[in-house]
């Protein structure tokens, strides 16, 4: 399917044809307590990136609410990073027995003092287990906020059914959520909360631009991904045998096809403009393909202009892409970082990356969407030098996403604080 009849092909409809819950004005409660269930995994910069955009929208449309973080994944590194960076916010830990019952005294105590309790962005109803906690032991409201919603079995249904809201990160999600019966005005559309993320690591990012010879808004940065990942390879996973020869057998066929696409768009860059290219992860994993996939395939007069990056945290990524150029990535977050922070961005999609690529087209992103088994790497290199023959024009598209998703997520806290009152 290309990615002009990708809308027209799933029924689905833009933005403008959305219907946005009625806002309420107002909560009854002057200083309401939040619980917000979040932080998935700590091996993505995006996952990671959801929470914190998540806690910025809050603070900043619900500035008086007490908000208490009941995180997913234990990384150090991560709970620093949000310690540092949300101070007010109270980060507690706890795990949800089949019974649906929790052991952590913090996590019960929590739940007498929330008001409202709030599911984060990420790819499924990856905390439904401590949603239906949420329901078991008290009787108050809760509700999603900018989450794909794919599949829907018997036992979700009935909790997505107690929803106060839902809003799902792409319309492609409200489509399945209407299959299976769930509708009403307490659904909509608000796009990952990444895209309000406000971390920066600007004395990291300086000393690493300056030490590469790295200078401001010519770079491009361009991020890999297999069209599976390779979970098996990073953690314990449950997969059988032929799942895993399922993905070590389509990303060995498909890797070289889809990153001659990108090295295209990367060598023009390079014998176009005269600057130079940042190979950077999105996944913990991405820092083993780049040689392979990115660098070692390269011409030798393109080499010298490329440098690689580590995984890092996305701090440190934001304030990179504040000073790129444009961000080339097929990894799906990377993109919205950058616009986040201004940068245009490129999502090189691949089929197997679930249906949260809608996101880009629900928010007019089409031109900047290419799907990759339908793209030819000629045209990632002639849309990258139109924009950067036009660069203005192409911020302003920028701009123009930005002030639109900020009203989105306005609408939606007002939403929520209805729920609490």
């Amino acid at each position: 399917m290309n990615r002009r009849n990708f809308i027209k092909d799933t029924g689905l409809y833009s933005m403008g044809s959305l219907l946005i819950p009625f806002v309420m004005q107002g909560c009854s409660k002057p200083d309401p307590t939040l619980l917000v269930i979040s932080g998935w995994q700590d091996v993505n910069i995006g996952d990671i990136a959801h929470t914190p955009g998540l806690l910025h929208i809050l603070e900043t449309f619900l500035p008086e609410a007490n908000i208490i973080l009941w995180k997913k994944s234990a990384g150090e590194e991560v709970k620093k990073l949000l310690n540092e960076s949300f101070p007010k916010v109270k980060i507690i830990f706890g795990e949800v027995d089949q019974e649906k019952n929790v052991d952590s005294p913090e996590v019960l105590a929590a739940f007498d003092s929330a008001d409202l309790m709030i599911h984060g962005s990420g790819p499924s109803v990856v905390g439904q287990v401590n949603l239906e906690a949420w329901v078991k032991h008290s009787n108050k409201p809760f509700g999603i906020f900018g989450t794909t919603i794919q599949t829907i079995n018997d036992n979700l249904k009935v909790l997505l059914q107690k929803a106060s809201f839902i809003y799902t990160r792409e319309t492609a999600s409200i489509k399945a959520l209407e299959e299976a019966g769930i509708t009403g005005e307490h659904i909509s559309f608000a796009p990952d909360a990444t895209f309000f993320l406000n971390l920066h690591d600007e004395a990291k990012a300086q000393q690493f631009l300056q030490e590469h010879g790295l200078e401001e808004k010519k770079i491009i940065c361009a991020i890999p991904r297999l069209r599976y990942t390779p979970y098996h390879k990073i953690r314990k996973v449950d997969w059988t045998e032929e799942r895993i020869q399922m993905v070590e057998s389509v990303n060995a066929e498909t890797k070289e096809k889809d990153h001659a696409k990108l090295r295209e768009a990367m060598i023009t860059w390079v014998r176009e403009t005269g600057n130079k290219v940042l190979i950077c992860p999105e996944m913990t994993y991405q820092v083993d393909i780049m040689d392979e996939l990115l660098l070692d395939p390269l011409p030798e007069d393109v080499k010298p202009f490329v440098v690689k990056r580590g995984y890092w945290m996305p701090d440190e990524a934001a304030s990179v892409y504040l000073h790129a150029h444009t961000v080339l990535s097929c990894e799906c977050h990377s993109p919205i970082m950058a616009i986040a922070n201004g940068t245009p961005a490129f999502y090189l999609r691949q089929p197997t990356d679930t249906i949260k690529g809608q996101m880009y087209y629900d928010l007019n992103l089409s031109d900047w969407v290419f799907e990759i088994d339908e793209t030819e790497g000629k045209q990632i290199s002639d849309t990258l030098m139109a924009v950067y023959n036009d660069y203005d024009s192409a911020k302003l598209t920028v701009k123009k996403v930005n002030e639109r998703i900020g009203g989105i997520y306005s609408n939606a806290v007002e939403v929520a604080k209805e729920a609490i009152g």
